[in-house]
């Protein structure tokens, strides 16, 4: 279901780059969309869900189901009251809140006035999509993972029609305002959508009438630091976008476009996979079983470097013509898939890092432990900003994505470090063959692909149809090589198990 959700994501994009390019009115919307979306990390699937899930694990294996009921009434009431209250404020304060995130916007009015129209348009989107995620979490909990998986699709379709049938009816300059109507029809269909399925668990949230304050102080107890340490990758995006906004036009749609395409892996594996993990980590802890914490933990990671590994050499080798195919059509052209590929390079660099933040934060969040994240992801953010402010001058967006990068690389060292030394993370054994297979596999891929690419010319001078062909059978050849030299060398399933050689469901 993730993966359909970033197929029809992918889609999204490619009719967006299509109609409106890379430019004034995108790099206005980009940030518009871009803004509620990072509360949506601090209040919905980022920083609540990571405390709110751990808490009602605990509840659904230790207490009765009344006392489930009163925890999901009262934090949805707390929850809700909290996002209306910031909504508002959002949607009244949007000049300035455009003016603290896009500052480069100010010396530009068209720019700046677009981005706040919209803003008032998108910031509601925060109230439903947040509402949306903790009945998200509630499912995932009772291990119910299609739905929430299949529910960005609804923020897809709704994105792709408003792009068709409803911008037409905008005038001509203001078009794009069509995307941000979209944004906001989507969170009130994706809300919507899930209700029935809580309804079934005989879950659906009653605002103001159970009471359980301990468990709510809790959660949001855990979720203060977590605001902060599961949501640095975001405000290091931020940040990127608040640089980029004084670079040249279109730097922030560049950015966006190679960002969304390395969180298509991203999503479709990482997000995945933590959605998956947390829950199961958090059920052990609570249980007391230390060892089969630190198997699945293991199993987790093992998945990373298989997938990720490959998956950033891929995009790094095919960025180029990744973006000449999917994208330059239209208002999107030569120039703009070249700058977004060369941003696109720079965030595969720390594709596998950007998982194993998702995963190894999850092995803390579900210990109730908050603080620790929050500890690696200040170094990160230090990082990110030293970096960036070091790398722009020389390298203009592509700096800042590659600031990114090493700033996720840092997040994810001090992660593991902290968990290995406090011993709640064993690694089981085959770690070097795994790895040593990994690799081998990897630059035989990487090679074999680079060895038969075509030149940029010659991928230029094909039709649209050929360019899909071609970049396909690149694909293809990449997912058939990697798993046939893994098989060569010796890889089988149960070496992603480690010692127990039971392969964890």
């Amino acid at each position: 279901m993730t993966l359909l959700s970033r197929v029809f994501g992918l889609l999204r994009d490619i009719v967006i780059a299509r109609l409106f390019g890379a430019g004034m009115g995108t790099d206005a919307f980009f940030v518009a969309f871009r803004i509620p979306n990072f509360f949506r990390r601090l209040f919905g699937e980022g920083a609540f869900a990571q405390a709110f899930v751990p808490v009602l694990s605990e509840y659904k294996q230790q207490r009765d189901e009344s006392e489930v009921h009163n925890l999901v009434d009262h934090t949805t009431a707390t929850l809700a009251l909290i996002l209306i209250g910031v909504t508002i404020i959002g949607v009244l304060a949007a000049p300035v809140v455009i003016y603290v995130f896009a500052p480069g916007f100010s010396d530009d009015n068209g720019r700046f006035d677009l981005a706040v129209d919209m803003l008032r348009l998108t910031f509601p989107y925060l109230l439903f999509i947040s509402l949306t995620a903790m009945a998200g979490a509630i499912l995932n909990t009772y291990r119910q993972f299609a739905v929430p998986a299949f529910t960005p699709v609804l923020l897809n379709l709704a994105l792709i029609g408003s792009a068709i049938w409803l911008a037409p009816y905008f005038e001509p300059a203001v078009q794009i305002t069509a995307l941000a109507w979209g944004v906001l029809i989507a969170g009130i269909v994706q809300l919507l959508f899930q209700l029935p399925f809580l309804m079934r668990l005989r879950l659906m949230p009653r605002p103001f009438t159970g009471r359980d304050s301990d468990g709510v102080k809790r959660i949001f107890k855990l979720m203060l630091p977590t605001l902060f340490g599961v949501s640095v990758s975001q405000i290091n995006v931020m940040i990127d976008t608040l640089i980029a906004s004084f670079l040249v036009s279109g730097s922030i749609s560049w950015l966006y476009y190679s960002d969304r395409m390395m969180e298509f892996p991203l999503g479709v594996f990482g997000i995945a996979l933590a959605t998956v993990i947390l829950p199961q980590l958090s059920e052990k802890h609570a249980d007391g079983n230390n060892r089969d914490y630190s198997l699945t933990l293991d199993w987790g990671l093992r998945w990373v470097w298989l997938v990720c590994l490959p998956a950033a050499v891929g995009l790094a080798v095919l960025a180029m013509p990744i973006m000449v195919t999917l994208f330059q059509y239209g208002s999107f052209g030569a120039e703009d898939a070249a700058m977004a590929a060369r941003s696109l390079m720079a965030f595969a660099v720390g594709l596998p890092a950007f998982v194993f933040i998702k995963v190894l934060a999850s092995a803390f969040f579900s210990r109730q432990d908050t603080k620790t994240p929050v500890k690696a992801g200040v170094a990160a953010m230090v990082t990110n900003i030293v970096l960036n402010l070091s790398l722009v001058g020389l390298l203009a967006h592509v700096g800042l994505a590659l600031a990114t990068s090493l700033a996720a690389m840092v997040n994810a060292s001090l992660l593991f470090f902290w968990l290995k030394k406090q011993r709640a993370y064993e690694a089981q054994a085959g770690w070097t063959a795994l790895l040593l297979r990994i690799v081998l596999a990897t630059v035989l891929m990487a090679l074999v692909i680079a060895y038969w690419l075509p030149s940029m010319e010659a991928w230029l001078a094909m039709d649209l149809w050929y360019r899909i062909a071609m970049l396909a059978l690149f694909v293809v050849a990449g997912m058939i090589i990697y798993p046939l030299v893994l098989f060569i060398t010796g890889m089988r399933p149960r070496h992603l198990s480690g010692a127990s050689g039971t392969l964890l469901k």
